[in-house]
């Protein structure tokens, strides 16, 4: 049964307040803003040329500026006319009759006390008049085939039921609104699997990130007839992700973190997340922390800390490409180029420019700082700036991308193991004699022996490209998944050689890795998950740094050494005493049959 009750008057509108109407107003103090900002500035361009001083105002130099003010303070006011339109349209209470909600239509034998209001929800036990001053539901009892609602004039008084009559009103409301809320569930999965709604469009569509997740899911398991029953789908922030992380999300994967450490490094006791799925990774890491704390603990150096960019730009001749090579590599134009580079952000600062001819094209290696961030969007802003800035000097200059693989970006190359990009930083330890054979249960002679034959010698045999190490990508990629770097950028971030020598006359051994390029941030990308962000806070490392920029993502890349050190000791003890084979045996394999687990 349908219950109506209906405004008699118009609500009053703030632009009623003003003595012209609204459109005459803001096109006259439009007008007065732009007409008098452009009087101003004439006049402190004359007192400028005539080095008057500024501050000498005349009469209508002080007209112009209160008019100014004006029309400042009226265009903010008319923005702000939705949160005016609140104020100025609320009746007084002499307005409001009370004999004018004194009797309502009954429904189904139902008495006034079927208008519910917010108050009910909050515990009101018994029925009082309440002033409106906003649209109330109303909920008609005792219908079967439905809930009906409307709403009631603002300023009108009602009365409030008791919570015994209103109970049962919301549970058939909720029951009700999930039954509405599956079918309109159904109508979207069929338009996506038939077509009509592009998936990718869903979360714009619906306004909710974690039902169009839903909504996808099951689309795609009606298309392909596989199940995604072992991909969870709850217990995620989908909203976190959405414009920065992952696209059409459909679930989450899981992937377990472990810990290793303490690893003592410069002074400091980290505890390092390590989000891996194979086993043994964990637990020999943490086995070459033990030797190097009890030891004394590592040191790092870091040697340089920028990001780089490298378009690529074509001309006409090879003779045009050389001249923007020299006009780029004079340090007469660096400076030029640095104030347009630095415009685009707060923390990045062009450290240099490298250039490369291939014939007509010309490739431009940028280097900057980058702060907290990792930085790739950060140094491609500043890049950009650049090149729109040199087309002025060179207006045949063909821009043919932003990125021209000299830079080089999640692949093996020359360029960053010889000149290094985002942090290059070495450490190293010395672990005393005793510890190797306690704690790593091998010698010293045999781990010397064993990283010259096999990292050395044999990465030289396989034509590696940074690959001088025994398995630095694994500790990189652990530590990258767990803090919510970009795992892609393993590649180069595990360019890595490791040296073993014998010192204090044999007894001791002095280790070291030196990683030329490891590309972390602390601040954006998936650094801002909940999960990511409490491993960077296991490491005291989370966000940006407020005292020191650049600090934390500085510290973060240090670990990262530290625990590849960790790694490579333990590892390279494991197969120098012949317990590779075994300890893989025991701890990465499994006897579960995962098919009837995951059914």
């Amino acid at each position: 049964m349908d219950l109506r009750r209906r405004s008699s008057s118009a609500a009053a509108k703030a632009s009623d307040a003003l003595p012209l109407p609204l459109h005459l107003t803001n096109a006259f103090f439009f007008t007065l803003f732009f007409s008098v900002a452009y009087y101003l500035l004439n006049r402190w361009r004359d007192k400028i040329r005539s080095s008057s001083p500024l501050h000498l105002l005349s009469l209508s130099d002080l007209a112009a500026v209160f008019a100014l003010l004006a029309s400042v303070i009226y265009l903010l006011g008319f923005f702000g006319i939705h949160f005016v339109q609140s104020f100025v349209a609320r009746p007084a209470d002499d307005d409001v009759e009370p004999s004018e909600c004194s009797s309502l239509d009954k429904v189904d034998g139902q008495e006034d006390n079927v208008i519910m209001t917010d108050s009910v929800t909050k515990g009101a036990a018994q029925p009082s008049p309440l002033l409106c001053t906003e649209p109330v539901k109303l909920v008609a009892c005792g219908v079967d085939n439905g809930i009906m609602v409307d709403s009631v004039m603002k300023g009108k008084r009602v009365i409030q039921p008791s919570f015994q009559n209103v109970k049962p009103v919301l549970k058939e409301f909720a029951s009700s609104a999930d039954r509405v809320y599956h079918d309109e569930d159904d109508v979207v999965i069929d338009s996506v699997v038939n077509g009509i709604v592009p998936s990718y469009s869903l979360e714009s569509r619906l306004g909710d990130c974690r039902r169009a997740a839903a909504i996808r899911r099951e689309a795609l398991q009606r298309t392909t007839g596989r199940s995604l029953g072992g991909l969870p789908l709850e217990g995620f922030d989908y909203n976190a992700i959405l414009g920065q992380c992952c696209e059409m999300p459909v679930g989450y994967v899981q992937v377990p973190v472990g810990v290793a450490g303490p690893l003592l490094l410069d002074g400091e006791e980290y505890t390092v997340p390590m989000a891996t799925t194979e086993g043994c990774l964990v637990a020999s890491t943490n086995r070459g922390c033990k030797a190097i704390y009890a030891s004394g603990g590592a040191t790092s150096v870091l040697l340089r800390d920028g990001m780089s960019r490298a378009p690529v730009v074509r001309f006409a001749t090879a003779n045009r490409a050389a001249e923007l090579k020299f006009f780029l590599e004079d340090p007469l134009n660096f400076d030029t180029l640095a104030v347009v580079f630095n415009k685009s952000s707060r923390f990045g600062r062009l450290q240099s420019i490298k250039c490369s001819i291939a014939g007509r094209n010309v490739y431009l290696r940028f280097t900057c700082s980058t702060g907290d961030a990792m930085g790739m969007n950060m140094v491609s802003k500043g890049v950009q700036n650049v090149l729109d800035f040199l087309q002025s000097d060179f207006p045949d200059m063909d821009v043919i991308g932003i990125s021209g693989n000299y830079c080089s970006d999640k692949k093996p190359a020359a360029v960053n193991w010889i000149e290094g990009r985002g942090k290059s930083v070495v450490c190293e330890a010395t672990i005393k004699e005793h510890i190797v054979k306690k704690v790593l249960k091998t010698s010293v002679a045999a781990l010397v022996e064993l990283n010259m034959l096999k990292n050395l010698a044999g990465s030289a045999v396989a034509g590696a490209l940074g690959g001088f190490n025994a398995h630095a990508s694994n500790i990189v990629s652990a530590v990258f998944i767990a803090t919510g770097q970009d795992p892609a950028q393993n590649i180069e971030s595990s360019h890595c050689i490791t040296m073993m020598e014998a010192v204090n006359d044999g007894r001791d051994l002095h280790v070291s890795v030196t990683m030329p390029s490891i590309e972390v941030g602390t601040v954006g990308g998936g650094t801002q998950l909940p999960s990511q962000s409490a491993c960077l806070n296991l490491l005291g490392l989370k966000g940006a740094s407020k005292d020191s920029p650049g600090s934390n993502s500085r510290v973060l890349a240090t670990i990262v050494a530290g625990s590849v050190l960790a790694g490579e000791l333990s590892l390279m003890s494991a197969i120098a005493a012949g317990q590779l084979v075994n300890s893989h045996m025991k701890y990465n394999r499994s006897s579960r049959d995962m098919s009837r687990v995951s059914s």
